[in-house]
């Protein structure tokens, strides 16, 4: 029996391009070569795509995968010369352009199966502020917030997050991950300070309310039967875990099994799975709680696309329940055939 193909993309034009490659090199050195070949491919800040390495055994430790700083149009192809009928495509990408839908759509129509959630789920749980909205309609509980969008009265808003929340608040874009344009705001000038930095990220902006919270995570893995990992804790050497301490100070370290009562364990497990079918969801998510000195659990948000480094949440999540890094690859894997099989098989 032949190996299948993997079909890599990553890159992409959000923000959190720098998080997909990083996470794309960890994914191609961990991939089972018994089974698979791994074709790669690049999208560029740019939007542009480029084929770059194929891999049938296991790259040395020096390979480096193409990036913005390394691009060479030799390699420059149309998107849809991606198409492999053969192929299971795995695109590691985050933020908008790459995990809200539109690179779901894309795949969908080069009538490709694909690695993680379908076009409306990742659109919708993209967008923090409509996520919000559908979890709450199941009873899934959620930390106070405002919304401002741009074009609204400025002032009217920071009156209504001043009437509604207390300082400390965290001013977040809607549509971006991995912690990017969001701030913490102590009072009002660094209010309106945040919201133009999450301005610069997206038009639609989530202000929460600041909590005095552990941060745990769970991992999701499945289709109709879907899977939960024990939640894992964010452990900080900061106040604030953005994007610098997450991917380029590293000032982290992960609890995993979080150190929980048994009932707000297995309360976190439900809210994830609930949140997840809630959406819609297939293949995979990590979902991202806060819970508060006084034990009360609020979902913070659904990613359908964790970082997937060496060092991420997720897989570590999933390895802790015995499934190895690898594994949880071909697992992927079979899921995203299932899924493609199961829409192919509704278009009568």
């Amino acid at each position: 029996m032949g190996k299948e193909t993997i079909i890599l993309l990553y890159g992409g034009r959000s923000a959190e391009r720098e998080v997909s490659v990083l996470s794309a090199q960890s994914i191609m050195r961990a991939i089972d070569y018994d089974k698979y070949v791994v074709q790669t491919y690049f999208i560029s800040q740019a939007g542009d795509f480029y084929k770059t390495q194929t891999f049938s055994q296991m790259p040395d430790s020096t390979e480096q995968l193409m990036t913005n700083a390394s691009i060479d149009e030799a390699f420059a192809i149309k998107p849809s010369d991606i198409y492999d009928k053969n192929a299971v495509v795995f695109p590691i990408l985050h933020g908008p352009m790459g995990e809200d839908g539109s690179i779901q759509g894309f795949l969908e129509i080069l009538k490709m199966p694909y690695v993680g959630t379908n076009i409306l789920t990742s659109s919708v749980a993209m967008d923090k502020i409509t996520t919000k909205r559908v979890l709450a309609s199941v009873g899934v509980p959620q930390v106070a917030y405002t919304v401002y969008i741009e074009g609204q009265p400025l002032e009217a808003s920071i009156q209504e997050t001043m009437a509604t929340l207390d300082f400390p608040v965290f001013v977040k874009p809607a549509n971006m991950g991995s912690s990017v344009g969001i701030s913490k705001a102590e009072n009002k000038d660094e209010l309106v300070a945040a919201i133009q930095v999450a301005l610069t990220y997206d038009s639609r902006i989530l202000i929460e309310q600041g909590l005095d919270a552990r941060e745990v995570e769970v991992g999701l893995l499945g289709n109709s039967d879907i899977q939960t990992t024990l939640p894992g804790e964010i452990v900080k050497d900061v106040a604030f875990y953005d994007y610098q301490a997450k991917y380029i100070d590293n000032q982290i370290t992960m609890a995993i099994p979080a150190q929980l009562p048994a009932d707000s364990a297995e309360q976190m497990r439900h809210y994830a799975r609930l949140a997840f079918q809630a959406l819609g969801g297939c293949g995979l998510a990590r979902c991202d709680f806060f819970l508060t000195t006084d034990g009360q659990i609020y979902l913070n948000e659904l990613n359908t696309m964790p970082g997937f480094t060496q060092w991420s949440m997720y897989p570590l999540l999933w390895e802790h329940m015995g499934l190895s890094y690898s594994d949880l690859i071909s697992q992927l894997v079979a899921l995203a055939k299932e899924m493609f099989a199961g829409r192919e098989s509704h278009l009568i």
